[in-house]
């Protein structure tokens, strides 16, 4: 009996973990095969940019960025001598790789202390306050998408004094953020 109570809660406890994608939907390019196959996404997506102002878009293209909308995505691992870890490169972690202290300073500004950074639904949220803060303090339209994505990449310290410019590499980044917020609004214009 046992035994077989053991496997109960196994079981019942693997069927709990089934609401959040691990993997990346299948086609990132389109985002309307995107939200098809996760319509949840866009569910998410909707709420923030009614309550932060932040475009579907915007958020769709920063995401694709930073996890290409992989819930538990990390940073990978450091090593020592090439083969000895000592870690991961940050703390960044889910949908929006978010950082530890500014995910614990989003949790106390909004209340929302059960959020998850895996869960699409508070990792949009989280990205909504991050940029509605951004317009906040610095004027960076939510609209933006290049400027906002160095925002969050820099930090707003980093990005009011000016870090991007000094790396050629994130400029290029944030270009093909913007790019792929403009395509994403495009395609989404069509989506039934």
């Amino acid at each position: 009996m046992n035994k077989y109570l053991r496997l109960a809660i196994l079981m019942l406890v693997a069927s709990c973990g089934g609401s959040r994608d691990a993997t990346a939907p299948r086609n990132l390019d389109n985002a309307c095969a995107l939200i098809a196959e996760r319509p949840r996404y866009l569910a998410a997506m909707r709420a923030t940019e009614r309550k932060w102002g932040v475009p579907v878009a915007v958020q769709m293209a920063t995401i694709h960025q930073e996890s290409k909308f992989v819930g538990d995505a990390r940073t990978p691992h450091q090593y020592a001598l090439g083969v000895i870890p000592i870690g991961r490169q940050s703390s960044a972690f889910g949908y929006s790789q978010a950082l530890d202290q500014t995910w614990e300073e989003y949790q106390k500004e909004t209340g929302n202390r059960r959020a998850r950074r895996d869960d699409i639904r508070d990792a949009t949220d989280f990205m909504g306050w991050y940029m509605q803060g951004t317009y906040a303090r610095l004027g960076v339209s939510k609209s933006d998408a290049a400027s906002q994505y160095l925002a969050y990449h820099e930090g707003r310290t980093g990005f009011a004094n000016g870090s991007h410019y000094g790396k050629p590499w994130l400029l290029d980044v944030a270009n093909r953020v913007g790019a792929r917020a403009a395509l994403y609004q495009s395609q989404l214009a069509t989506c039934r």
